[in-house]
């Protein structure tokens, strides 16, 4: 059995090294990080300098909200674009628009007439290009490294957006405190930047349809009539907006669970931020020898709830230290459920549909606005506390009841 393991763990290190000798997935690894970069920083700075303007968790909420909104709306769409014209050149595209928005931000910040309607406005247009950015990263993802190794690719592509996670979050944190929201605001326009230039350097092209193929609004229909009979998909963008809407919307209440509850600035904030990372690279490390399937997303989503919960209770019994290892916890698990969804939505799809699967994870997650305002509107009315721990025994429901209504998807 020993010998078994270490046969299995070291054809994955094999695995492993042999993806990191193509140039293009270098690339595309460079311009995760760097992206991850300013995703990141957009996140801690976003929350941060609405709850300065609006001291209101639930506004905070709402913001978070407005930059996955366009997700739900766009996804499909998106994935269609995906399937029909060059990823890279989507990617390179989607990198340079979010620094535009970005930088836009920082120049209103330091000229200190920013205010709500400007946040909302042009984070929400970051969020339509995230959408295209997203379905793009999966489908290019799948041409560069093939199917016999896309687990073990999204995994270390997901170690790199942690990464990037990470300086962004702690960058970031002491740009503001030193800085302010608008110099902040810059730096994250930079990594953006950096991410687009990183992925023009590629060479693969990818795998799309022509120019003169059926129009993106019939292939995002067609995706749709293909999601009506095949329930087994349908069911596993169900959980992972469920994941979304009661699991990844606990970033919404860090700030007031950095300022409110803990009693700390913004660099406390980078630090909660830095956690959500470094869980994220843990989880997903744990991938590297795994497969996804249905029963493991089921159960990894069950952890994810009930880790929630612990996080509720956690700042009264153990502290600042003991919320940052909670914290790690939560997404831990939280990162190895988005890997196990994107993986068997793209597995579960033929090529053709590879970018449209991409897009329908996009409107999975982009339903992520409701559990941002309902989680910000719990906070505010009965504390960050009940608010966490509502969410995670709600995850931890749904996954259990899916487990026993549709017995099915533990067979995937």
């Amino acid at each position: 059995m020993a010998q078994r393991q270490t046969q299995v763990c070291y054809a994955a290190t094999i695995v492993q090294l042999a993806l990191f000798r193509l140039g293009d997935f270098r690339c595309l690894a460079a311009s995760i990080v760097l992206n991850s970069v300013g995703m990141m920083g957009e996140v801690v700075v976003l929350g941060w300098l609405t709850l300065e303007l609006t001291n209101s968790p639930f506004i905070v909420g709402a913001a978070m909200g407005t930059r996955m909104l366009p997700l739900f709306f766009v996804g499909v769409p998106a994935g269609a674009l995906a399937d029909r014209f060059s990823r890279r050149r989507l990617l390179v595209l989607t990198g340079v628009g979010q620094a535009l928005t970005a930088a836009t931000l920082g120049a209103f910040a330091l000229s200190g007439r920013v205010t709500l309607a400007h946040i909302l406005v042009l984070t929400l247009a970051a969020g339509v290009l995230r959408a295209v950015e997203h379905a793009a990263r999966q489908g290019y993802t799948h041409d560069i490294v093939g199917p016999a190794a896309l687990v073990r690719g999204l995994a270390m592509l997901g170690v790199a957006m942690r990464g990037g996670w990470l300086l962004g979050s702690l960058g970031v944190g002491a740009v503001i405190a030193r800085f302010g929201s608008g110099a902040a605001y810059l730096a994250v326009a930079l990594g953006f930047l950096g991410g687009a230039v990183a992925v023009s350097l590629a060479t693969t092209p990818a795998a799309g349809g022509s120019a003169g193929a059926v129009s993106v609004w019939r292939s995002a229909l067609d995706f749709l009539l293909a999601l009506r009979h095949d329930r087994a998909l349908l069911v596993l963008m169900m959980l992972t907006a469920g994941a979304e809407i009661l699991g990844f919307a606990h970033q919404a209440l860090l700030p007031s669970l950095a300022r409110d509850v803990l009693h700390t600035g913004p660099e406390g904030l980078g630090a909660l931020s830095a956690a959500r990372s470094v869980g994220g690279m843990l989880g997903l490390a744990a991938a590297f020898r795994g497969v996804a399937s249905g029963a493991r997303f089921l159960g990894v989503l069950l952890t994810f709830g009930l880790s929630l919960i612990v996080l509720a209770v956690a700042p009264s019994v153990v502290g600042f230290a003991g919320v940052l290892v909670v914290l790690t916890l939560v997404n831990a698990a939280g990162a190895l459920a988005d890997l196990l969804a994107q993986s068997l939505l793209q597995l579960g799809v033929p090529a053709a549909l590879r970018g449209r699967a991409g897009g329908a994870w996009v409107v999975a997650i982009g339903l992520a606005p409701l559990g941002q305002l309902q989680i910000g509107a719990l906070a505010s009315l009965f504390g960050v506390g009940v608010a966490l721990g509502t969410s995670g025994l709600a995850l931890a429901l749904l996954a259990t009841l899916t487990a026993l209504v549709f017995p099915r998807v533990k067979r995937i």
